[in-house]
């Protein structure tokens, strides 16, 4: 994957379920005092992947869902790169990035909610739910509004 200078490649994923809704996981690392941060899975892209194998391995570090419950539909043609505030920045990134650059992969999920296991070996998440694609875009930190109207538009609808 080509990221813009200074920005992380990464890969997101953008998960449907059967009746439409899109996955989200609220973070477990947001500061006390804070409300509530809701995604959908996203990481890096390591060295020698490509942007679908990230994807279905974030998927499942982050969720529990291996791929052979999901079925990729749809690839962004680019990346979205965005801003991180310097408070934010993880610490191990050691001021080689400044944001990330997420290429969107749009999949079809094929199990159960019993089947979502959030309690992974390394958990993001402390909740998760299928939530309304708009109203996750909108509600998202700011800083990451542009990159989900850009999820959006994967999946066809207007921003």
């Amino acid at each position: 994957m080509n990221a813009p200078q200074g920005y992380r490649p990464c890969a997101g994923v953008v998960l449907v379920s059967p009746a439409g809704l899109v996955f989200a996981g609220r973070r477990n690392d947001r500061p006390a005092g804070e409300p509530a941060a809701w995604q959908m899975p996203q990481g890096g892209v390591d060295a020698g992947e490509d942007i679908v194998t990230a994807a279905l391995r974030e998927l499942e570090e982050e969720t529990g869902i291996p791929s052979s419950l999901v079925r990729v539909e749809a690839v962004a043609p680019a990346p979205v790169a965005y801003d991180i505030p310097e408070n934010r920045r993880p610490a191990h990134w050691k001021g080689r990035w400044r944001g990330q650059a997420i290429t969107w992969v749009r999949m079809r999920y094929l199990g159960t909610d019993a089947e979502v296991g959030i309690a992974t070996d390394h958990p993001e998440f402390d909740e998760w739910r299928w939530t309304d694609a708009r109203a996750l875009a909108e509600g998202i930190v700011p800083f990451k509004r542009e990159a989900y109207r850009a999820a959006l538009a994967l999946l066809g609808e207007a921003a």
